[in-house]
């Protein structure tokens, strides 16, 4: 059977990040970023297009038990045998040159025999290298690509099957280290890394780092495992967070809803920074805030809805037939089409965060205030445009009513920044009208009187879930009534067992695409947020613990999930869902327990 999208894991070292199974199998891993071309792809393919399992050799399934350490992204895995008990401990420790990737093997009880089976395969599992040995490590090259793989002196390691295959036994208490090493084929052999002082700083790291989170509320657990898998899905020389570690894990099982989720997107980014800043993560907060910044620095009509790790904006769409699919869902995605789209909401997305990061104390640089105002002033001629949405649709351009309420937040943060402001120099009336006039619009053409409902478009009866943000942003108070009729259509019309849709896919042409997928996460918490905001709270954590309670063995939570076959879908793990549990706790709980 092929494994569930839950059966992961996930280890990184703020640049790159590898996915575990169960069975003890790194089965996805890009190196030297999270953008590159994988050598390990059997996630998306078969253990032909690379793997390495660390695992006892007559194991069949998956392991006994497994863990992160407390407040780490160190994993422990452990499996018991008739012939005794063994733990591998799976870790990628901060670089300071080269990506590596630790596995320890340690005995626990009796005598196990240990099998160690490596597979490289570059470029999407599309490239066998060439194997040799050199110096005691077993060296795999292919064009740019160089991968060393380095054990302890008296394991042996052969190949055969156009693979790396090692055996050895360990008692209780010995240990037996792996490291493979990546770096460009043109270059010397990084410095070695001492796997054993690498787990001990790693740990020490994380540790320290965990302890400046302020919240001390209920599920602190969730939330600090939130923050851990946030900080491992952010690009540390810059600052970006990629929306998750993976591309094409399926929306829908067989589907082809399946895409590349390993860039920035701009719709993520005041609610990471309320984050950061919530959370007591002032320094990761400013490090986005200045990715932001630098990423939309330009013409303010080539404003795009994500870019690469370091800001770049060609992020071309292709498929890789070589790979089957995550079981059988096709086809495989690399690079992200919907980059070229207009979407209205990131205007919103952009003067709202950069809103709040001056209302926060961050360190305010001259131009950012020229880039916000260069913004304004295209979107005061721009904004009555349709565009694809804050869903991406591929079935043309609508007039998104989320899309306008974002509108109406960039000139309302703008008139907002002016009057605290006095000395920046912008519209100030022209800023004012400009809201006001969206604003009458929206009421106007976005709600639907007779349901007592805004909808999801212009003329449409249909619902969408990000309606639910309304109250959040500002755009109406919680307790209008029209917020609260939202809200109830919307539970109503898009929920599924209690979870939300992100909107209807059932006989609509919205988004272009055949085919149904799962509940949205990270909608189903904007749904208990905005309970709570209209005063239904112990809804707001009814529903907050069930969604905690949709996270794996691990903590982790994918993009979407599937009531009816209790399984996780979508692009994992995914930064969207583990940022609404994060604001949602804070939300719900923060009194409890936010410093």
């Amino acid at each position: 059977m092929h494994p569930r999208i839950e059966d992961y894991a996930l280890i990184g070292d703020e640049q790159t990040a590898a996915l575990i199974g169960r069975d003890g199998s790194v089965d996805w891993l890009c190196l030297p970023r999270f953008d590159s071309g994988a050598c390990f792809a059997k996630l998306l393919g078969d253990s032909d297009n690379g793997h390495w399992r660390i695992a006892p050799k007559h194991a069949k399934g998956p392991c006994t038990r497994r863990a992160y350490r407390r407040d780490t992204l160190v994993l422990d895995t452990e499996w018991e045998t008739d012939e005794g008990a063994i733990r591998v401990t799976d870790l990628m420790p901060q670089r300071d040159r080269a990506p590596d990737l630790v596995r320890i093997v340690e005995g626990l009880s009796g005598r196990v025999t240990v099998r160690s089976i490596l597979r490289i395969r570059f470029d999407y599992g599309s490239i066998v290298p060439w194997v040799r040995k050199s110096d005691g490590h077993r060296v795999a090259v292919a064009g740019p690509d160089s991968v060393w793989l380095r054990s302890e002196p008296h394991v042996h390691t052969w190949g055969k099957d156009f693979g790396t295959h090692s055996e050895f036994t360990v008692e209780k208490g010995e240990k037996v280290a792996f490291v493979l090493t990546w770096h460009p084929s043109h270059e010397r052999r990084p410095p070695l890394v001492d796997p054993y002082k690498a787990l001990h700083v790693s740990v020490r790291d994380w540790r320290k780092w965990v302890g400046r989170c302020h919240y001390d509320g209920p599920y602190r657990d969730a939330v600090v495992r939130s923050l851990i898998t946030l900080k491992a899905l952010t690009y540390r020389p810059t600052g970006g967070i990629v929306a998750a570690a993976t591309t094409s894990l399926p929306e829908e099982l067989g589907g082809v809803r399946n895409w590349d989720y390993r860039y920035c997107w701009l719709r993520d980014s005041t609610l990471l920074l309320n984050v950061g800043l919530s959370a007591g993560y002032r320094e990761e907060a400013e490090a986005w805030r200045n990715w932001l910044v630098r990423a939309v620095a330009g013409d303010p009509a080539d404003l795009q809805i994500m870019y690469g790790l370091a800001g770049e904006r060609r992020l071309p769409e292709f498929e890789v037939p070589w790979l089957s699919g995550f079981a059988g869902s096709v086809p495989v995605r690399i690079g992200n089409e919907a980059v070229k789209q207009l979407q209205l909401d990131v205007y919103g997305e952009v003067m709202d965060t950069l809103a709040l990061a001056r209302e926060a104390g961050l360190p305010i640089k001259p131009h950012m205030w020229a880039i916000q105002s260069s913004l304004m002033e295209w979107l005061r001629t721009e904004w009555r445009q349709p565009d694809e949405g804050l869903w991406e649709v591929r079935g043309g351009r609508r007039h998104f009513v989320h899309s306008k309420v974002m509108v109406w937040v960039a000139a309302d943060r703008a008139v907002r920044t002016l009057e605290k402001n006095p000395k920046l120099k912008g519209d100030l009336d022209g800023w004012r009208e400009l809201r006001d006039e969206v604003h009458r619009e929206v009421c106007d053409k976005g709600y639907d009187a007779e349901r007592n409902t805004f909808t999801q478009s212009y003329g449409s009866r249909e619902l969408d879930a990000a309606l639910l943000l309304i109250p959040r942003v500002g755009f109406l108070p919680p307790d209008d009534p029209r917020v609260t009729g939202t809200i109830d259509a919307i539970r109503a019309e898009l929920s599924h067992d209690g979870f939300l849709r992100r909107y209807s896919t059932d006989g609509t042409a919205v988004d272009g695409l055949p085919g149904g997928e799962g509940t949205f996460l990270a909608c189903s918490f904007w749904l208990a947020e905005a309970l709570h905001m209209t005063g239904r709270t112990g809804e707001a954590r009814e529903l907050f613990d069930r969604l905690a309670g949709l996270a794996n063995d691990v903590g982790l939570l994918s993009e979407e999930y599937d009531p009816v076959t209790d399984r996780q879908l979508g692009n994992f793990p995914q930064a969207f869902s583990h940022i609404g549990l994060v604001n949602t706790a804070l939300a719900l709980f923060g009194g409890d327990g936010a410093g």
